[in-house]
């Protein structure tokens, strides 16, 4: 026989259904927080191994901020500092590792996310012409702008707003090494 529907019943129902759904979300949180974690913690072990020299020490996690902009970097004794630099580029947020030697030079540089347009922006991830730039790129001899601006760059065709995003990217994970250097306000 089937319960009378009332107010008290389909509130009852409704209440022990969502009970039911809460227990199995949270189960699975718990028994996926830590593979989650974990598969974080090696992505950004991969990254910081990208774009730095190769190194044996354990990446030591820092944050310093530098002109109002909160910035995450990752020490690296006796191979230079990988920071993660935000910028906005032509289709969102564009966020890069960037690799710093302890001479100060750019190691190399990948990019972690990016809302790019597909086949022209994009291309930021693949155009190793584009990215091949960074690789050694001594930002005390060569200005870090697309040379449509006055720079040392060339564009990727068709997307210098992208191009312009990457350099400002690399340019100011540039500026929070020489904070790091001099000793600025750095909090872990």
């Amino acid at each position: 026989m089937a319960a009378a529907s009332t107010l008290k019943n389909m509130a009852l129902c409704l209440g022990a259904v969502c009970l039911v759904c809460s227990a199995v979300v949270g189960g699975s949180y718990v028994l996926t927080a830590g593979p989650i974690a974990e598969a974080a913690r090696a992505k950004t072990v991969a990254s910081i191994a990208a774009v730095l020299p190769e190194f044996s020490a354990e990446p030591v996690e820092g944050s310093i901020t530098v002109n109002g902009t909160d910035y995450t970097y990752y020490q690296v004794e006796g191979a230079g500092c990988a920071i993660v630099s935000s910028t906005s580029g032509f289709g969102g947020p564009l966020k890069l590792m960037v690799g710093i030697a302890s001479d100060g030079t750019v190691h190399n540089t990948t990019v972690l996310s990016h809302s790019e347009t597909p086949g022209l922006g994009a291309k930021c991830t693949t155009d190793e012409g584009f990215i091949a730039q960074f690789r050694g790129f001594d930002p005390a001899v060569k200005s870090l702008s697309v040379k449509k601006d006055g720079g040392d760059l060339d564009a990727i065709t068709a997307s210098t707003i992208t191009s312009r995003a990457y350099a400002l990217a690399v340019s100011n994970a540039v500026a929070v090494f020489n904070e790091i250097n001099k000793g600025g306000q750095a909090h872990e």
